[in-house]
């Protein structure tokens, strides 16, 4: 009687023991837990279970927001134009174009003059595009004051621009809490200087498209639809719960976004949106106040209010790189994370021979098998999802 006596104490012992132990991770952990496993739970729930957003109207609303507890106000800013090129969407002859396919708004950093010539050298050239593939693209960089203000990066942009003509710069700090600002920029620019564009995409300066496969898809979608219309394409997060720990760049707090869950948005690497959405989203930020410092969750903010929601792709990367694989660059659209490797991309991924590996019944059969052996491995975290295998 006594052992078993000792038996069931050391048992409740060892149990007690255990549960201390598990309190103390959660304790140390519970902010990433908070984020990842019960924010995450409780978006999804809102989302999928309540998924209207009517709040949205009633409290982005500039006017009804117009004086803060702060004392402050939501009105409308807008910012000067330093560096200007009104007419970098009009035709040869100085008047108005009408055959503008895309236009590229690449958002970029002052600092980052290497960046932007090596996507001019690749992606980004016009001439290329045209040349080679027969379409009409133009490409501006999306700039604000560097965040030193430095005077000999202002004067090197003013000679960037002299020699390029494609940059758009506006008087505010280009800094991660004016990225909404530079949005607003984006979207402004194109109503006033370029609304006969068919599509916009907006982009990093450290990403890579796969131009020629981008045209291709942009010109399927228009011979397969009489007028597309309503078109947001990207990698979209859905259900995406505000980011409450302090120490994040992504901080959001609850005076600013007190709901469990953001609209769907894509992914602010890289996006393509029709021109008619371009349109809502330019009308949405007039009325709209842009406390929301997450350009991309500010750009679900306005689609919602204008009923406009976003489509998945596959080849739309999130936040990863693409794997280095003719069997991938066959399919891709964008890959993120590239700031030295542009160039060495754009070569591999181009070279005619990619194709042909992809060609034919068998070439199609093995690349799906590379895909699905490089893709749907278990842990993999990278841009493309195991879907895109197999598309």
């Amino acid at each position: 009687m006594f052992m078993n006596f000792r038996r069931i104490h050391k048992c409740q012992f060892v149990q007690l023991l255990t549960a201390c132990m598990v309190l103390c991770v959660v304790m140390v952990n519970w902010e990433e837990l908070d984020h990842h496993v019960v924010s995450s739970m409780r978006s999804y729930t809102y989302r999928y279970l309540v998924n209207n957003y009517d709040f949205l109207n009633s409290n982005f609303n500039i006017t009804s927001n117009r004086h803060r507890k702060d004392g402050s106000t939501n009105e409308l800013v807008t910012y000067p134009y330093l560096i200007n090129r009104p007419g970098k969407c009009a035709r040869g002859d100085g008047k108005s174009g009408d055959d503008v396919l895309l236009l590229l708004f690449v958002k970029s950093s002052p600092e980052n003059f290497e960046r932007r010539q090596a996507i001019r050298d690749t992606w980004g050239n016009e001439s290329f595009v045209w040349s080679e593939l027969g379409a009409t693209v133009r490409m501006v960089f999306a700039l604000g004051v560097d965040a030193k203000r430095s005077s000999w990066v202002q004067r090197a942009l003013l000679q960037e621009d002299q020699t390029y003509g494609d940059l758009i710069q506006q008087d505010f700090l280009d800094t991660f809490h004016n990225l909404t600002a530079k949005l607003i920029t984006q979207f402004h620019w194109v109503h006033d200087y370029c609304p006969q564009a068919r599509f916009l995409m907006s982009a990093d300066d450290d990403i890579f498209v796969h131009m020629p496969n981008l045209v291709k898809y942009l010109r399927q979608l228009l011979r397969n639809k009489s007028g597309v219309k309503d078109f947001w394409v990207g990698h979209v997060h859905r259900g995406a719960p505000p980011v409450r720990r302090k120490e994040s760049k992504y901080h959001i707090p609850y005076d600013l976004y007190p709901w469990p869950s953001y609209p769907d948005y894509t992914a602010g690497a890289g996006y393509v949106v029709s021109g008619d959405v371009a349109a809502k989203i330019y009308q949405a930020t007039q009325v709209l106040n842009s406390s929301i410092y997450i350009d991309d969750v500010f750009m679900g903010i306005c689609a919602k209010v204008m009923g406009v929601s976003p489509q998945e792709h596959v080849y739309f990367s999130g936040e990863g790189k693409a794997l280095y694989h003719p069997c991938i660059y066959d399919h891709m659209i964008t890959s993120h994370g590239h700031t030295t490797d542009v160039r060495s991309l754009w070569q591999a991924a181009t070279d005619p021979a990619v194709y042909g590996k992809s060609r034919g019944f068998m070439g199609n059969l093995y690349c799906t098998a590379v895909r699905a052996m490089m893709l749907c491995r278990p842990y993999y975290q990278n841009s493309y999802s195991c879907m895109a295998a197999f598309t």
